[in-house]
Parts: structure tokens; sequence; C-alpha cells
């Protein structure tokens, strides 16, 4: 790792960004990981953890198309302001419903589907601003792989913090952890110099701008084929994180602790996984790279599925994180490089809707398949999915190179 490993940091308003985002995403982890924990205390269902899952991402994928035309007919830095705030408000009312009164299964899952619609229109707003924040566009992605180290840092800290107030003070403090977190992304944000917005007069209805999108993906199978590939991934091995909790309490016999240490160990992994995309050199081929990437993670989950010794758990841990991160940070970074400016709100929504549609569904799928053959063979049937699916994939997407707008066989 050197200094053209940070070279995106030259831009101010993605370093603006890039720091505000760490702090607010370390509390969204500390409230992930208090609610799933809270969760299946309550419950002692890994179903329910799946349908917890369900609650929080399926609302995401209803309404992703919509959010990314709002990104492409209006002002996104307006449209990210507004879903940061909103998910403060979240943050905030769900820890005073905790702090007050023991909050009923039920009642999380409410909030939890109030926040799948936030992020609806808030991931597309998100990605596409990455865009206007970065000067220098050949270095977009690397900003894209930074923004990716940034999130699986903050899964890396939050979750370990998480467990300590969790055991210490309870749910009801990480909720308010978060919600104060948001200040930092707000302040960031407030404190940037964008490029003028240039106002969309829009030609069609909205029926109209989804048509076209889904025409723009049919038209370049180069990114259609990444984003079937996501799809496929969130719905049959992403949702393994749903079992973690069974994981700690009942296989590790420990307790929330246990259970952020798990999630701090893959986003150790991912961490390392993301720097490693950041210092590739400019034309790397990100296709073979992600190829190589979600067979170690298919690998990781193998190793990990049947491990009842904690430490060596830890290290499959950190092996299933660093392939796992390829999934998102490499769709993103191929969508953001090759796809139309006019297209990219669009496109994302695609993007968001393939892995917050198909990983609540999965969720749902692995939480009942566990049930029925239980955790350790799930995650082991994960892992081997993961490992085929990309070998599928890998068959279609080498017969196309990444083009701008065309579609182009490799001869």
């Amino acid at each position: 790792m050197n200094i053209s490993t940070f070279r995106a940091f030259k831009s101010p308003n993605y370093r603006l960004f890039f720091f505000g985002q760490s702090f607010s995403l370390i509390g969204t982890w500390m409230q992930r990981t208090a609610v799933y924990w809270l969760i299946y205390i309550q419950t002692h269902s890994s179903f329910v953890l799946g349908v917890t899952a369900f609650a929080t991402q399926f609302p995401s994928f209803l309404f992703s198309l919509f959010g990314g035309i709002v990104s492409d007919r209006y002002n996104r830095f307006r449209v990210l302001l507004f879903t940061q705030i909103a998910s403060m408000i979240q943050a905030s009312l769900l820890a005073l419903l905790v702090l007050w009164k023991h909050a009923s299964v039920w009642e999380i899952l409410v909030f939890g589907v109030a926040l799948g619609i936030i992020n609806a229109f808030d991931v597309p707003a998100r990605q596409s601003l990455i865009h206007d924040m970065v000067n220098a566009k050949d270095d977009l992605a690397n900003a894209i792989a930074l923004n990716s180290s940034m999130v699986n840092l903050a899964r890396l800290t939050g979750p370990a913090i998480a467990g300590i107030v969790l055991e210490r003070f309870g749910a009801g403090i990480c909720f308010l952890a978060n919600a104060a977190s948001f200040v930092a992304v707000l302040v960031s944000l407030l404190l940037m110099k964008l490029p003028k917005h240039v106002k969309y007069v829009p030609t069609k209805k909205a029926v109209g701008d989804f048509r076209e999108g889904l025409d723009y993906l049919k038209q370049t199978p180069s990114i259609g084929f990444i984003i079937l590939l996501l799809a496929c991934i969130s719905f049959l091995v992403l949702p393994f994180t749903t079992l973690l909790p069974v994981y700690a309490k009942e296989i590790f016999k420990g307790n929330a602790s246990t259970f952020g240490y798990l999630n701090s160990f893959i986003g150790l992994g991912a961490i390392g996984g993301t720097f490693f995309l950041a210092s590739l050199k400019p034309g790397t081929d990100l296709k073979r790279i992600l190829f190589i990437n979600t067979c170690i993670f298919g690998a990781g989950l193998i190793l990990f599925s049947h491990t009842t010794n904690l430490p060596l758990a830890l290290l499959f841990a950190l092996i299933t994180g660093f392939g796992m991160m390829s999934q998102t940070t490499i769709s993103n970074t191929i969508i953001q490089t090759t796809v139309a400016p006019g297209m990219r709100g669009r496109v994302i929504s695609y993007f968001a809707m393939a892995f917050f549609g198909m990983l609540p569904l999965g969720g749902l799928l692995i939480g009942f398949v566990s049930q029925s053959i239980g955790a350790p063979n799930t995650i082991l049937a994960e892992g081997i999915a993961a490992i085929l699916i990309t070998c599928l994939f890998y068959l279609f997407l080498s017969k196309y190179r990444l083009n701008r707008n065309k579609r182009v066989r490799v001869t």
C-alpha cells in the first residue's frame, strides 16, 4: 500500500464526505448489531432473524427504482441531505422507544421498514454523488474502493463497540449513539462546495424513465450480468450474516461481545480487501478480480461453517470478509466508471435492487432452511453456492469487455 492508494483524497469534497461518513457508519453498524442481538435474545429464532433482515431491506427493493429516478431528476445533494436527516430521526425514535419501554419485536420491525424506505432514496443519491465529489475522474475507482474501506472499517469497529455497549448499557444507547453520529455527516455535507446542479427537465413520465433504464441494461450486457450476479449472490450467499447470532450464542457459547467479534473480523477482512482494490492500477481486469475474490468468499464460508473453535472461526471470518467485499465494491466501480452520466442514478437503483431486494428474500430462505438443517450446514451450502454461481457467470462475463453504451463481443 502506497500514497496512490489514497489518491482520491486530493479532492476536498471527497475528503469531507469520507471522514463524515466514517463516523456515521460506525453508528449504523452499532445499531444493526444491536437490532439483531435484541431480536435473537427475545425470540431465539434464526427464522425471525431472517424476517428482521427482510423488514429492513425489502422496502429498499420496492422503492429503489423510484429512488433512482429521483436521483436522476433532482438535486442529489439535497436528496442525500434529506435522507441523512430522516435516518437520524429514525435512530432517535428507536432509541427513545427502547430506553422508555421494553420494545416488542413488531415495533423494532416497523422501524426497520422505515429505514429500508429511507435507504431506497439514500443509496442512489449517495453513490451517484461520489462522481461529483472527485475532481479527477481517473480517481473515481479509487474513491469507490476507499468508500468501501470506510464501510468495512465501520463494520470492524461498530459491532465491537456495540458488543461492549450492549452488555454494559443496553441496546438503547447503541441506537442513541447512531443518532448522534449523523451530526458528523451532516456537517461534512454542508461544508462541501459541489459543482452547480444542472436542473433536469423530464421529457417523459417516471414509467418512461424506468423503461429507459431497463433498455439501457439490455443494451449493455457487461453491466447487466454484473447486476444479475450480485442478485444471485445476495439471494443465496450474503444472508449468511443473519446466522451469526446463532454461532455466537449456541455454537461458541458466547454473548453479545462474541457476536461483535465475529462481525468485526469479517469487517477486518473486508478492509484488507478494499485496500487491495484501492491499490490496483487503472486498467486492471476487475471481472477477473471479482471471480477470484468471490471464490475466496465461498471457500471462507465453507471453512467457517463447521468450525467450533472460536479463534479459528475468527480467522475464517476474516478470509470470508476479504472475499465478500468484492460483490458490492467491484460491481459499483464497474457501474460508476462505465455507465452513461444521465443513466447513473437509475442503473445504481438496479444495483440497489439486486442487493436490497434479494438479500432480505435470501434472509427468509436462509432462516427457514437453517431451522431444518442447522446453521452450520446452511452456511456450508452457501459457500458451495458462491463458487458455483461465480463459475457460471464468469463464463458469460468473459465474453464481454466493458465499454460505455456499446455491446462488444471479444473475439
